[in-house]
């Protein structure tokens, strides 16, 4: 990580009075964030987008398990699917700032459209070189800073923004996660409406619903959906449903110390013993010793 460039984007987001939670800004694409409580507000969009630490460090639950960033790194809602996150130093003398971009389908095709196809199967391939890839780390850096500064330029906002967004979209193809976020924008291109229903399932896991009663939101038969989100998401919904439910469930015991029995019925379990098989399924353990060994590995971070 270029220290530089990540002191030139703090000393910039330092500029903005900028209070609790999220903060809207004069692009509607571009939102900026200040926390000074423990827990973090993870962007509720329909789109994918980047979310970045510019100070202090984020846990960020996702469908995948448990993930830290520091400054400088950033989650890829396409990708990491979060949950919800922690800042692990916050306070009103240590504050935690992120911000985020929202990424269209459409901004990411138009793009790739106009880059060269050797640099697209490179990308694919993994046959870009860890060098490579840094300096285009260090260049999306860049980029979101020049963006945020482009705020000052009234005038000319609409024009310089669309293409520093252009910018910023060319330096994460070609960064550290540029294989994997292609290959999620092209999963949901092939399926849009998907994303939008996947959304859904993350806002209402907790309660119960039918493979049947979402295709019929989509107007598809029960075989094409399921195949259609499989594809475009990874897992069938009823399993999206399910590893929901025991990531918070996993959350809610690790960070709020809840017990077993509650953490199950507060996701939406109404059996226990049911809980803890598919909870030992997914994470190899039994709930109570899982959350033992993840707590003495958090120590010794």
């Amino acid at each position: 990580m270029d220290s530089k460039a990540l002191k030139h984007l703090q000393e910039t987001i330092r500029r903005f009075p900028l209070k609790e939670g999220p903060n809207a800004t004069a692009l509607p694409f571009l939102n900026i964030y200040r926390f000074t409580t423990k827990e973090i507000r993870m962007p509720e969009s329909s789109k994918p987008y980047l979310y970045m630490i510019v100070s202090g460090m984020l846990r960020l639950h996702t469908l995948s398990g448990i993930l830290d960033y520091v400054p400088g790194q950033y989650s890829l809602s396409a990708i990491d699917s979060p949950l919800s996150g922690q800042a692990i130093t916050a306070s009103a003398d240590s504050e935690f700032t992120a911000v985020s971009v929202e990424l269209s389908t459409d901004d990411v095709i138009s793009v790739m459209l106009d880059m060269d196809d050797e640099f697209s199967q490179k990308v694919f391939q993994s046959g870009l070189s860890p060098k490579t890839m840094a300096d285009f780390d260090t260049s999306f850096l860049e980029s979101v800073t020049k963006l945020i500064n482009s705020m000052k330029q009234t005038d000319s906002l609409s024009f310089v923004s669309k293409h520093l967004k252009r910018e910023i979209i060319f330096d994460l193809i070609g960064g550290s996660s540029g294989k994997e976020f292609l290959q999620s924008i092209t999963n949901l291109q092939e399926a849009g409406e998907i994303y939008s229903i996947n959304t859904w399932i993350k806002q209402n896991y907790k309660g119960t619903f039918s493979v049947e009663e979402l295709a019929r939101q989509l107007n598809m038969s029960i075989s094409s959906f399921h195949q259609k989100f499989k594809y475009a998401v990874g897992m069938g919904p009823l399993q999206c449903q399910k590893r929901l439910r025991l990531t918070e469930a996993r959350r809610l015991m690790l960070d709020e110390g809840k017990t077993v029995a509650d953490a199950a019925m507060d996701v939406g379990y109404e059996s226990i013993s049911q809980f803890t098989r598919d909870y030992g399924r997914m994470f190899g353990n039994s709930p109570k010793n899982d959350i033992l060994q993840l707590r003495k590995h958090l120590q010794l971070k």
